[in-house]
């Protein structure tokens, strides 16, 4: 099942079921992949694609969050947070930081990584292997961590 068809029924049962702030946020992330598909001139996204676009959802509410607990702003804040929790129903499973940690030694072991300079070749390598299953904040911060 494509997330479209996933996400059409989830948005039907949360209608039955008066849910407003799921199906808000379902139609959100419905929106967003048909934008993508437009601007890539597609009917159907790949997955990676539909990953990409998540991640992106993710990534905004994730920055949101943490700009409205500087603000002070308690209401925001747990309508982004609860926002959150709606969207990670359709990313994958994320890594553990162990498991992060793991791939982050493997990749610098492959290219011969030894020093901070390479670290654009470092997270160009893990990005691709980790993409909507880890934040890039995190891998970001274990390379800086194994390279140094």
């Amino acid at each position: 099942m494509s997330l479209l068809e996933r996400l059409n029924n989830d948005m039907k049962q949360a209608m039955k079921n008066k849910e407003k702030d799921k199906l808000s946020v379902i139609r959100m992330i419905k929106a967003s992949v048909q934008n993508e598909a437009i601007k890539l001139g597609k009917h159907d996204l790949s997955e990676e694609e539909e990953l990409t676009v998540l991640s992106r959802e993710l990534k905004q509410r994730k920055d949101s969050l943490h700009e409205f607990e500087k603000a002070g702003r308690e209401d925001l804040v747990e309508k982004t947070r609860t926002e959150l929790t709606f969207v990670e129903l359709y990313t994958p499973k994320q890594l553990s930081e162990d498991e992060l940690s793991e791939i982050v030694k493997e990749t610098i072991s492959e290219i011969g990584a030894n020093s901070k300079a390479e670290m654009g070749k470092v997270m160009a390598a893990i990005m691709p292997k980790v993409k909507g299953k880890a934040d890039g904040s995190l891998v970001n911060k274990l390379v800086q961590q194994h390279l140094s």
